[in-house]
């Protein structure tokens, strides 16, 4: 039935636009979405940047709580410095902040705001979910990222590990593997993908087990590291200090943790859940699910790249994702707003 409401919805507004059909958009349950790394690209935020005064002031922001030109990382590169763990982290924060601040202030000039009720943020993304929550400010949010990309740079320079996708093979079978190879599961991330974290070695036996076991594919990814796995342990210890001495609130809205794959409260549970984060798997389905078990019918997907937005169409295709990423993503997800 639930299914049913929201094809109408969307017939209606796309077949027949009026003061009403946008009332009904408007209405929606709306859950904003933002990227972890793996999603930043060189060029992300560059036009936006030129184009809005609010998205200058978020670089601008940026690089002077950081004390370097992350902008200049963002817009030109070059790729293989983007791509490190300690400037991809507070770079794909960055330009996720400024794709929410760029519609909120798209809606404005148009005389709209920006209402959701609930937050979520794949790994890294679980930061910048509560700085759009209210959680923490943009500047500690910025703070302890590049903290938490810098600890976990250092633990992946510290030891051998690696990650690989699985595609197609149950997550039981997938825990199988794990426990016979000594991998980790890392990512539970849609119906037919789990990304699972280990020592090199590990991984390269794993691959084969889950290929014996029927996987579709299990492939090595390109990542610096095997993170949301037991070799990350030594970055939990630096990042547990900044954030017990960085100011939290609770959450203005919901904001779905990446390891109970439900809502954080307290500041104490923030702060415990985002250091345990960092070793633990990351929940990101059964979290998807969780929302739309509440009502959540729309999700808007903020930053670099539309990831989340093909999750989400393996996890239930019937839930429209608006992504904004750019100038042209960003008109075109204002006028359904």
């Amino acid at each position: 039935m639930r299914k049913f409401g929201l094809a109408f919805s969307l017939w209606l507004v796309t077949n027949h636009p009026s003061p009403f059909t946008h009332y009904v958009l408007r209405i929606m349950k709306t859950a904003l979405l933002f990227a972890g790394q793996g999603a930043q690209v060189v060029g992300m935020g560059k036009d936006l940047a030129a184009a809005s005064p609010a998205v200058r002031q978020v670089f601008e922001r940026a690089n002077a709580t950081l004390g370097y030109d992350l902008a200049r990382i963002c817009f030109d590169g070059p790729e293989v410095e983007l791509t490190r763990t300690d400037n991809a982290q507070p770079a794909i924060f960055a330009a996720s902040i400024a794709c929410l601040e760029a519609l909120r202030s798209e809606l404005g000039s148009q005389g709209k705001s920006l209402e959701f009720a609930a937050t979520a943020g794949l790994s890294l993304g679980e930061f910048t979910a509560h700085v759009a929550a209210g959680t923490m400010s943009f500047d500690d949010g910025m703070k302890l990222v590049r903290l938490r990309g810098q600890a976990m740079q250092a633990a992946c320079e510290a030891t051998a590990g690696t990650m690989a996708a699985v595609m197609n093979l149950d997550e039981a079978a997938c825990a199988e593997v794990c426990k016979e190879s000594g991998a980790e599961v890392a990512n539970l991330n849609c119906p037919g993908q789990i990304v699972i974290s280990g020592e090199k070695s590990a991984i390269a036996a794993a691959c084969e087990q889950a290929k014996a076991r029927g996987a579709k594919r299990a492939l090595p990814l390109n990542v610096a590291g095997a993170y949301h796995s037991r070799l990350m342990a030594s970055a939990q210890a630096p990042l547990a200090n900044a954030l017990a001495a960085a100011t939290l609130a609770a959450p203005k809205v919901t904001v779905v943790s990446n390891v109970t794959a439900k809502p954080t409260t307290t500041p104490e549970e923030v702060r415990d859940l985002l250091v345990r984060q960092i070793v633990s798997s990351v929940y990101w389905e059964a979290s998807m699910r969780w929302l739309l078990a509440q009502g959540f019918q729309r999700f808007i997907e903020l930053g670099p790249g539309t990831v989340l937005a093909g999750f989400m169409k393996r996890i239930d295709s019937s839930i429209p994702v608006l992504s904004v990423n750019n100038c042209a993503s960003l008109a075109d997800v204002a006028a359904k707003l």
